[in-house]
């Protein structure tokens, strides 16, 4: 399917309505894929080679004749799947640990083996379900005995040897482990779900790090000390710490940073364009911060290309949105947004993906929605007044 070049470079592929039976496995080539659309047509599966699109977020299935969702599959770090009106009679386990996934539709379906409480809840409690039947399976199979927290990062520095990436997520360690800073050639590292307070010194030492993820840990204090001494570092995560106030100058020795995910620390951020000073900046993740204004300040941003504010108390939308030139994807689902400027039509030449599901949105009918960002951007744009 993905043999030529634009198809590698494809970012959205729209096949609604294409009377298509299957998808090859050669739709791992579309590496570059970050929407699919498969509505409407004749699929009974889908490949586990899908499972290989790592910048898929969204995916949208509905209408087919899907009886089974693929292990495979669920490697994948979507945040919206419609399986809507399909043949599933249930759902992988291993579903459960899609932990990106935001919104899941499964109405039309004859699920058995799921309460229909679970099926028209949130998404987050069907998510949460999923997992705890994964752990029950596991641990009623006891094929294999949990290997220590010593092992697990023994096996971490062995992976890293080659892919450069250490993962140590998950452990429940309240202190950054050694070998974080032993191996100095890593370029990611992953130190996401312990217990972590405080990062050491000694972090300074690994200067090829690129991406450090700092998600779901105890942090309280801007870790600036260590931050601003990694000097290839592009991408920082510190999403869901009790993170306190960040100030401008904790930025400034920032300039390189070009993804910063500090979603979840409402009160890290009690001025939200202090981001500004970070010029380099492409993408900014702002989720669950309690705002209740567009942060119209971040237009300083000329490089930023992703936004997400999802999940906030936005209402309203400035009409300087259409001064994001650079932005492909904007995510502003579940806040209280019940219009949408004219202007951000303005944005339809380099918009790709705008989001909007979860919120009172009554200045457009629910068809043009439907029909994807496209249609909203030109539904707004004729909206402008003519000169």
């Amino acid at each position: 399917m993905c043999t030529s070049i634009s198809l590698l470079t494809l970012t959205v592929f729209n096949l609604f309505i294409s009377e298509i039976t299957s998808i090859p496995s050669s739709i791992k080539g579309c590496s570059s894929l970050a929407e699919f659309y498969m509505g409407n047509n004749l699929l009974s599966t889908i490949p586990d080679d899908i499972g290989m699109l790592s910048k898929l977020g969204t995916l949208d299935l509905h209408s087919n004749q899907m009886k089974e969702y693929p292990v495979g599959a669920c490697k994948l770090k979507l945040s919206f799947l419609d399986l809507s009106n399909n043949a599933l009679s249930g759902l992988p386990p291993e579903l459960g640990t899609m932990t990106t996934l935001r919104k899941l539709l499964l109405s039309g379906n004859p699920m058995r083996a799921l309460r229909s409480s679970l099926v028209s809840g949130p998404t987050s409690t069907l998510m949460k379900y999923l997992r705890s039947r994964l752990s029950s399976e596991e641990e009623a199979s006891g094929s294999r005995a949990t290997p220590t927290k010593v092992d697990q990062i023994s096996a971490a520095r062995r992976l890293s040897v080659s892919s450069k990436e250490l993962n140590l997520s998950g452990l429940g360690v309240p202190n950054v482990p050694p070998a974080a800073w032993e191996t100095s050639d890593v370029v990611k590292l992953d130190l996401s779900k312990n217990l972590i307070e405080d990062l050491p010194n000694e972090l300074s030492l690994c200067s090829s790090l690129q991406a450090l993820i700092l998600s779901n840990n105890k942090i309280k204090k801007w870790p600036g000390m260590v931050v601003s001494s990694l000097p290839s570092l592009t991408s920082l995560k510190l999403d869901n710490n009790p993170l306190a106030e960040i100030s401008p100058t904790d930025l400034e020795s920032l300039s390189k940073l070009e993804i910063l995910d500090l979603s979840g620390n409402a009160s890290s951020l009690s001025e939200p364009s202090v981001v500004s000073s970070l010029p380099q900046l492409q993408e900014l993740y702002l989720r669950r911060m309690k705002l209740q204004e567009f942060p119209i300040g971040l237009v300083q941003l000329k490089h930023l290309r992703i936004l997400n504010l999802s999940q906030n108390n936005l209402t309203t939308i400035p009409e300087g949105i259409k001064d994001f030139s650079a932005l492909i994807e904007l995510d502003l689902s579940d806040n209280n947004i019940t219009r949408l400027p004219a202007e951000l039509g303005l944005l339809e030449p380099s918009l790709q993906v705008l989001k909007l599901d979860g919120n009172p949105l009554r200045s457009i009918r629910r068809t043009v929605l439907e029909r994807g960002t496209k249609a909203v951007l030109s539904y707004l744009k004729e909206k402008l007044p003519s000169n």
